[in-house]
């Protein structure tokens, strides 16, 4: 019979060694939502927090490694965005770069998780409009600061996590794509112009009245803030496709999103932003069905019409993304022979 502590029971030893943990009877509950980091509720007497600590290998079907350093980097982007906006991330509590942890916020009852709401169904224009708005303060208050970009010069980080398995990987299993693949992973790796959270996803947002929270930002980033636009797009185009053939609003959530990130950051000169953001949405695209991290949720029938529809358009992109949208939502909606989702 193994006698040997559980990985909880070692690392509440370790908080206690540490000095993080103080009441005899605290104990830990692990929390999932997460592929790449070790996270629990801590409950310490009457004091509950969460711990998170960086794993060297994730927990996908891949290979896919990473440095544990990004649990530093997530740490001082929450330091920095919850001094630069308050309460948009969790507040932390301590930090133990050396064992690899820190403790933060437990954001608990009454917050729901963005992605649950969507998969729900719950398709909420002013969630998304909040999203964009929050980003584009980031990106537009970072904008070009040489402090934050030796703070966050993580690109091998950023490499490791989001350009190797999302764009390299997926530009290999197209063959026929592959150097539009490569080119973009290496213009996004030589752009610095904002700090970037790099998983800025549903998944990794909660949310509260009229208060959102921004979670994970392991993969944080001096760099291209396009990549946190087309990641959430993403997302948002893909739960459209999840509950297609139903109409949901998210065409709505969609130019919500993007107007309330424009106004915020680009104060109208959107041009330039939506020439670099077009194609690499329709690789992210691709990328949740071939990619290292393929969306859970999409059916086979569904994945194969991403895959027809990125090998289409991608080549030659639509200019903006309102068209990108409006032939994305005919094709889903209007002719589309998809099979309900149950």
């Amino acid at each position: 019979m193994n006698t040997e502590p559980s990985e909880a029971t070692q690392f509440l030893e370790m908080l206690r060694r540490n000095g993080n943990v103080f009441d005899p009877r605290a104990h830990l509950t692990p929390l999932s939502g997460g592929v790449s980091s070790e996270l629990y509720l801590v409950e310490d007497g009457a004091e509950k927090f969460v711990v998170k600590r960086a794993l060297p290998k994730l927990k996908v079907k891949d290979n896919w490694f990473a440095d544990v350093s990004r649990n530093t980097s997530e740490r001082n982007y929450l330091e920095y965005v919850g001094r630069l906006m308050p309460g948009a991330v969790p507040q932390l509590r301590f930090a133990n770069p050396d064992a690899g942890y820190f403790g933060m916020e437990f954001l608990g009852e009454g917050f729901a998780n963005w992605k649950q709401l969507l998969l729900a169904g719950d398709c909420r224009t002013e969630h998304a409009a909040l999203a964009g708005k929050i980003l584009g303060e980031i990106h537009r208050r970072t904008s070009f600061n040489n402090a934050l970009r030796k703070q966050f010069d993580t690109t091998a980080n950023f490499h490791q996590l989001r350009l190797e398995p999302y764009l390299l990987t997926t530009g290999e299993r197209h063959p026929e794509l592959r150097d539009l693949f490569f080119t973009e992973a290496q213009r996004i790796e030589s752009t610095r112009e904002s700090l970037v959270h790099g998983d800025f996803s549903p998944k990794n947002i909660l949310i509260r009245g009229d208060r959102m929270v921004l979670l994970d930002c392991e993969v944080a980033w001096y760099g291209e803030p396009a990549f946190d636009v087309a990641f959430c797009l993403n997302h948002l185009f893909l739960k459209s496709l999840h509950h297609a053939p139903k109409r949901l609003g998210i065409e709505s959530m969609i130019a919500a999103f993007w107007c309330a990130y424009a106004e915020a950051r680009l104060n109208g000169n959107s041009y330039p932003v939506e020439q670099r953001l077009i194609p690499l949405l329709l690789m992210l695209l691709l990328a949740r069905v071939d990619g290292k991290s393929p969306a859970e949720y999409l059916t086979a029938p569904k994945q194969q019409f991403i895959r027809e529809f990125v090998h289409k358009y991608l080549p030659s992109p639509p200019k903006n993304l309102a068209h990108l949208s409006e032939i994305w939502f005919s094709q889903v909606f209007d002719s589309s022979p998809l099979p309900v989702t149950a």
